[in-house]
Protein backbone atom coordinates (compact mmCIF):
# COMPACT_ATOMS: atom_id res chain seq x y z
CA UNK A 1 0.00 0.00 0.00
CA UNK A 2 1.05 3.60 -0.55
CA UNK A 3 3.02 5.29 2.23
CA UNK A 4 1.86 8.35 4.17
CA UNK A 5 3.24 11.78 3.41
CA UNK A 6 3.97 13.87 6.50
CA UNK A 7 4.59 17.63 6.37
CA UNK A 8 6.39 19.56 9.12
CA UNK A 9 6.67 23.36 9.00
CA UNK A 10 7.69 26.09 11.44
CA UNK A 11 9.15 29.59 11.51
CA UNK A 12 12.93 29.86 11.49
CA UNK A 13 14.26 29.32 15.01
CA UNK A 14 11.34 27.25 16.32
CA UNK A 15 13.47 24.09 16.54
CA UNK A 16 11.97 22.21 13.61
CA UNK A 17 15.15 20.53 12.40
CA UNK A 18 16.21 19.42 15.88
CA UNK A 19 12.79 17.88 16.55
CA UNK A 20 12.67 16.18 13.15
CA UNK A 21 16.16 14.70 13.59
CA UNK A 22 15.23 13.32 17.01
CA UNK A 23 12.01 11.82 15.62
CA UNK A 24 13.89 10.12 12.78
CA UNK A 25 16.14 8.41 15.33
CA UNK A 26 13.12 7.14 17.30
CA UNK A 27 10.94 6.14 14.36
CA UNK A 28 12.66 3.88 11.78
CA UNK A 29 9.47 3.65 9.72
CA UNK A 30 9.79 7.14 8.25
CA UNK A 31 12.39 8.66 5.95
CA UNK A 32 13.25 12.31 5.37
CA UNK A 33 13.14 13.85 1.92
CA UNK A 34 16.29 15.96 1.51
CA UNK A 35 15.28 19.31 0.03
CA UNK A 36 17.10 21.29 -2.63
CA UNK A 37 18.06 24.91 -1.95
CA UNK A 38 19.80 27.72 -3.79
CA UNK A 39 21.24 29.27 -0.62
CA UNK A 40 24.81 28.77 0.56
CA UNK A 41 25.50 26.17 3.27
CA UNK A 42 25.65 27.42 6.86
CA UNK A 43 28.54 26.34 9.10
CA UNK A 44 28.24 22.63 9.79
CA UNK A 45 25.79 21.90 6.97
CA UNK A 46 26.76 19.21 4.47
CA UNK A 47 25.59 18.64 0.92
CA UNK A 48 23.08 15.77 0.46
CA UNK A 49 22.75 15.44 4.25
CA UNK A 50 21.09 18.69 5.31
CA UNK A 51 20.19 19.97 1.81
CA UNK A 52 21.11 19.46 -1.80
CA UNK A 53 22.90 22.77 -2.35
CA UNK A 54 22.66 23.98 -5.95
CA UNK A 55 23.08 27.32 -7.69
CA UNK A 56 20.08 29.55 -8.36
CA UNK A 57 20.49 28.83 -12.07
CA UNK A 58 20.46 25.06 -11.48
CA UNK A 59 17.40 25.32 -9.24
CA UNK A 60 15.46 27.42 -11.72
CA UNK A 61 16.39 24.96 -14.45
CA UNK A 62 14.89 22.15 -12.37
CA UNK A 63 11.73 24.22 -11.87
CA UNK A 64 11.42 24.72 -15.63
CA UNK A 65 11.86 20.97 -16.15
CA UNK A 66 9.06 20.18 -13.68
CA UNK A 67 11.40 18.29 -11.35
CA UNK A 68 9.89 19.56 -8.09
CA UNK A 69 7.11 18.12 -6.00
CA UNK A 70 6.90 21.57 -4.38
CA UNK A 71 9.08 24.67 -4.31
CA UNK A 72 8.98 28.18 -2.88
CA UNK A 73 11.06 31.32 -2.48
CA UNK A 74 12.00 31.58 1.22
CA UNK A 75 13.98 34.54 2.61
CA UNK A 76 15.23 35.29 -0.90
CA UNK A 77 16.40 31.73 -1.65
CA UNK A 78 14.71 28.85 -3.44
CA UNK A 79 13.81 25.67 -1.56
CA UNK A 80 12.02 22.63 -2.93
CA UNK A 81 11.39 18.89 -2.74
CA UNK A 82 12.31 16.94 -5.87
CA UNK A 83 9.81 14.43 -7.21
CA UNK A 84 12.42 11.67 -7.31
CA UNK A 85 12.90 12.08 -3.54
CA UNK A 86 9.21 11.68 -2.72
CA UNK A 87 7.02 9.83 -5.22
CA UNK A 88 9.02 6.57 -5.59
CA UNK A 89 9.26 6.12 -1.82
CA UNK A 90 5.54 6.73 -1.29
CA UNK A 91 4.71 4.32 -4.10
CA UNK A 92 6.87 1.63 -2.48
CA UNK A 93 4.92 1.95 0.77
CA UNK A 94 7.41 4.04 2.75
CA UNK A 95 6.33 7.00 4.87
CA UNK A 96 8.05 10.23 3.82
CA UNK A 97 8.55 13.39 5.87
CA UNK A 98 8.84 16.78 4.20
CA UNK A 99 10.51 19.47 6.33
CA UNK A 100 9.28 22.54 4.46
CA UNK A 101 7.70 25.97 4.91
CA UNK A 102 3.99 26.86 4.82
CA UNK A 103 4.12 27.83 1.15
CA UNK A 104 5.47 24.44 0.16
CA UNK A 105 2.99 22.75 2.50
CA UNK A 106 0.11 24.44 0.72
CA UNK A 107 1.35 23.17 -2.65
CA UNK A 108 1.73 19.65 -1.30
CA UNK A 109 -1.77 19.57 0.20
CA UNK A 110 -3.22 20.50 -3.19
CA UNK A 111 -1.50 17.48 -4.75
CA UNK A 112 -1.83 15.08 -1.80
CA UNK A 113 -5.00 15.98 0.17
CA UNK A 114 -4.50 13.14 2.65
CA UNK A 115 -1.03 14.31 3.69
CA UNK A 116 -0.69 14.78 7.46
CA UNK A 117 0.64 18.22 8.38
CA UNK A 118 2.24 19.51 11.60
CA UNK A 119 3.16 23.09 12.50
CA UNK A 120 5.68 23.86 15.26
CA UNK A 121 5.36 27.06 17.30
CA UNK A 122 7.89 28.57 19.72
CA UNK A 123 6.77 29.16 23.36
CA UNK A 124 7.15 32.94 22.91
CA UNK A 125 8.48 35.54 20.49
CA UNK A 126 11.30 36.25 22.95
CA UNK A 127 12.33 32.59 22.87
CA UNK A 128 12.24 32.61 19.08
CA UNK A 129 14.58 35.60 18.91
CA UNK A 130 16.94 34.08 21.47
CA UNK A 131 17.18 30.83 19.52
CA UNK A 132 18.05 32.76 16.36
CA UNK A 133 20.79 34.63 18.20
CA UNK A 134 22.15 31.48 19.82
CA UNK A 135 22.97 30.10 16.40
CA UNK A 136 25.65 32.73 16.01
CA UNK A 137 25.41 32.37 12.25
CA UNK A 138 23.39 35.40 11.13
CA UNK A 139 23.97 39.14 11.20
CA UNK A 140 21.66 41.53 13.07
CA UNK A 141 20.13 42.52 9.75
CA UNK A 142 19.36 38.90 8.86
CA UNK A 143 17.93 38.22 12.33
CA UNK A 144 15.65 41.25 12.02
CA UNK A 145 14.44 40.01 8.63
CA UNK A 146 13.77 36.53 10.00
CA UNK A 147 11.84 37.87 12.98
CA UNK A 148 9.68 39.98 10.68
CA UNK A 149 9.01 36.96 8.48
CA UNK A 150 8.30 34.67 11.45
CA UNK A 151 5.08 36.46 12.38
CA UNK A 152 3.75 36.03 8.84
CA UNK A 153 4.79 32.38 8.81
CA UNK A 154 3.14 31.66 12.17
CA UNK A 155 -0.13 33.18 10.99
CA UNK A 156 -0.58 30.10 8.77
CA UNK A 157 -0.64 27.59 11.64
CA UNK A 158 -4.38 27.13 11.13
CA UNK A 159 -3.80 25.46 7.76
CA UNK A 160 -2.19 22.45 9.48
CA UNK A 161 -3.72 19.33 11.05
CA UNK A 162 -1.63 19.44 14.23
CA UNK A 163 0.17 22.15 16.22
CA UNK A 164 3.10 21.51 18.58
CA UNK A 165 4.47 24.18 20.93
CA UNK A 166 8.20 23.58 21.36
CA UNK A 167 8.55 24.66 24.98
CA UNK A 168 10.09 21.42 26.24
CA UNK A 169 12.14 19.62 23.58
CA UNK A 170 11.54 16.04 24.74
CA UNK A 171 7.81 16.66 25.04
CA UNK A 172 7.69 18.11 21.53
CA UNK A 173 9.54 15.09 20.11
CA UNK A 174 7.19 12.68 21.88
CA UNK A 175 4.14 14.57 20.61
CA UNK A 176 5.37 14.40 17.03
CA UNK A 177 6.11 10.68 17.29
CA UNK A 178 2.61 10.18 18.66
CA UNK A 179 1.11 11.99 15.66
CA UNK A 180 2.97 9.73 13.24
CA UNK A 181 1.96 6.56 15.09
CA UNK A 182 -1.69 7.61 15.37
CA UNK A 183 -1.83 8.53 11.67
CA UNK A 184 -0.74 5.03 10.69
CA UNK A 185 -3.68 3.43 12.50
CA UNK A 186 -6.38 5.60 10.96
CA UNK A 187 -9.34 3.56 9.76
CA UNK A 188 -8.61 3.83 6.03
CA UNK A 189 -4.96 2.89 6.58
CA UNK A 190 -5.83 -0.12 8.69
CA UNK A 191 -8.55 -1.33 6.32
CA UNK A 192 -6.05 -1.27 3.45
CA UNK A 193 -3.33 -2.91 5.53
CA UNK A 194 -5.49 -5.62 7.11
CA UNK A 195 -8.21 -6.23 4.53
CA UNK A 196 -7.82 -10.03 4.66
CA UNK A 197 -7.96 -10.10 8.44
CA UNK A 198 -11.08 -7.94 8.56
CA UNK A 199 -12.77 -10.07 5.91
CA UNK A 200 -11.98 -13.24 7.86
CA UNK A 201 -13.15 -11.75 11.16
CA UNK A 202 -16.49 -10.72 9.69
CA UNK A 203 -17.14 -13.85 7.67
CA UNK A 204 -20.10 -16.04 8.51
CA UNK A 205 -19.24 -18.86 10.88
CA UNK A 206 -18.39 -21.80 8.59
CA UNK A 207 -19.47 -24.22 11.31
CA UNK A 208 -17.64 -27.29 12.60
Amino acid sequence: MRGTLFIVAAPSGAGKSSIVNAVLVRDPNICLSISFTSRKPRPGERHAEHYHFVSREEFEGMVAAGDFFEHALVHGDWKGSARQSVEPQLASGKDVLLEIDWQGARQVREKVPDAVSVFILPPSRQALEQRMRNRGQDSEEVIAQRLAAAREEMSHYGEFDFVIVNEDFETAVTEMCSIFIASRVRKDQQVARHSRLITALLADDPGP
